[in-house]
């Protein structure tokens, strides 16, 4: 016979080890977490990262690839993905409604970010970050793999879009101008912010204007993580920092970078973690600084010359 104590036992065993991945399990899971449940049949771990060829050289166990310059914007126009790519991508990698998606990459997790703000805006529930991202899982030495893993495909369908989450430059204008009730929060480097530099070092993407949205506070991305891990500050910490700008969650938030890539890391932090509202303007400086008749703020009178 059947001794129903252990049968018992072993079928609460098999239900919980299942069933892993459709509570929520918060905006931050950290590597422990993911050693344990990458490989789970309830959930995907997504590697977004844009240093060529380095998904192929080893990625977390289970983990699949996605480029965000081919599956996560639109080509060849600069957009995001519609709602029928966003439906054929997660179709491609096996995630349902019910999928917990853990996102990571490199670097620092700001195109991982970009993945989870796209999840979120074609209305997916559970969407969480590996805090501290691919550096800190090969900082702690942990097992790389090589070999994709093998994903029976789903057929999603989107029932839900929030394109609240979302900022277009007519949007930040209005902002700019005091006719919308937005804060803006610039994430780039104070030298990009005040106009010193027109983009990062030994980047192609420009605009032909330096300088910064009217009214706009600069709240470098970098400040809301640890140096020495990746890992996000605290939500105390990041409460404090984002408060100490005038950014307490009581008016909505645009978010802005160059490209929109460092900016999702923040919209991730205001939204993810603090519970703030705030949308991520994914034309950013790029698009701003180069649209015509927009006000713009340069406190270093830097002028383009071609160069």
């Amino acid at each position: 016979m059947i001794n129903r104590t252990i049968f018992k036992g072993a079928l609460i065993a098999w239900v919980a080890s299942n069933m892993a991945g459709f509570a929520s399990v918060g905006p931050l899971v950290t590597t422990d977490w993911v050693a344990e449940n990458a490989e789970s049949r309830n959930v995907r771990l997504i590697e977004v990262s844009v240093d060529p060829g380095v998904y192929e050289r080893g990625h977390i166990p289970g983990a699949v690839n996605v480029s965000w310059h081919t599956d996560l914007v639109a080509f060849p126009a600069r957009d995001i993905i519609d709602r029928e790519q966003f439906e054929a991508l997660a179709s491609r990698l096996g995630v349902t409604p019910e999928t917990t998606v853990v996102f990571y990459g490199d670097p620092n997790n700001w195109f991982a970010a970009w993945g989870a703000w796209i999840f979120k805006m074609y209305g997916h529930e559970n969407v969480a970050l590996l805090d501290g991202g691919r550096r800190k899982w090969t900082a702690e030495r942990r097992p790389l793999s090589t070999m994709p893993p093998r994903i029976r495909p789903t057929r999603y369908v989107v029932t839900q879009e929030n394109p609240h989450l979302r900022a277009f430059l007519p949007d930040v204008v209005k902002a700019a101008r005091g006719e919308k009730d937005h804060a803006i929060v610039d994430i780039r480097s104070p030298d990009e912010f005040m106009g010193r530099i027109f983009a990062p070092p030994g980047v192609q993407e420009l605009s032909i204007r330096a300088g910064h949205v009217p009214g706009a506070v600069n709240v470098p991305w970098v400040e809301a993580v640890n140096p020495d891990t990746g890992e996000f500050r605290s939500a105390e910490e990041l409460r404090e920092m984002y408060a100490a700008k005038g950014i307490d969650g009581s008016q909505p938030v645009i978010v802005y970078c160059r490209i929109g890539e460092r900016s999702a890391h923040t919209w991730f932090a205001l939204t993810q973690i603090l519970g703030y509202e705030a949308r991520q303007y994914d034309g950013s400086w790029t698009e701003y600084g180069n649209a015509v008749g927009v006000p713009i703020e340069n406190p270093s009178s830097t002028v383009w010359t071609g160069q």
